[in-house]
């Protein structure tokens, strides 16, 4: 793996380079510095700006596209992606895969599980009409 030093951190990490590229790049689209249908600086472009192999701006920039937030057109570059449009019915995805996607680390922590009768005020807070049990998670 390589290493840059950097102030980017994750989770008390040091970012790969592949990650900051792609997290640099990520950044500016959803900033919307860049928009859809810029031209992302090609490769050999990324190599020099960055000082890094060809393999390591290829990884970012493929990692980008399979979370779709670009497209790659072969011997044109690489260019921003209209967002897609929302659907009527809200897609839920699986934030695991999401986050690994773009070469991100995942991870969480259960500090608590619970089953118990509900309360008043839970009741309220969820909208029940009657006791039940509810589970809460910490």
């Amino acid at each position: 793996m390589s290493l840059v030093e950097t102030d980017d951190v994750d989770g008390g990490e040091i970012l790969s380079l592949h990650q900051r590229i792609l997290s640099d790049i990520r950044e500016k689209i959803l900033s919307g510095a860049w928009t859809p249908g810029h031209r992302i600086p090609f490769e050999h472009e990324l190599t020099a700006q960055y000082n890094c192999s060809r393999m390591t701006v290829n990884k970012a920039l493929s990692q980008l596209a399979k979370a779709g937030l670009i497209e790659r057109r072969r011997r044109s570059g690489s260019f921003v992606r209209q967002p897609q449009s929302q659907a009527a019915v809200l897609e839920l995805h699986d934030i695991r895969i999401e986050v690994e996607a773009l070469g991100l680390p995942y991870r969480y922590e259960r500090l608590e599980r619970l089953k118990r009768r509900s309360s008043a005020d839970d009741r309220a807070r969820l909208g029940l009409s009657a006791a039940g049990p509810v589970l809460a998670l910490e």
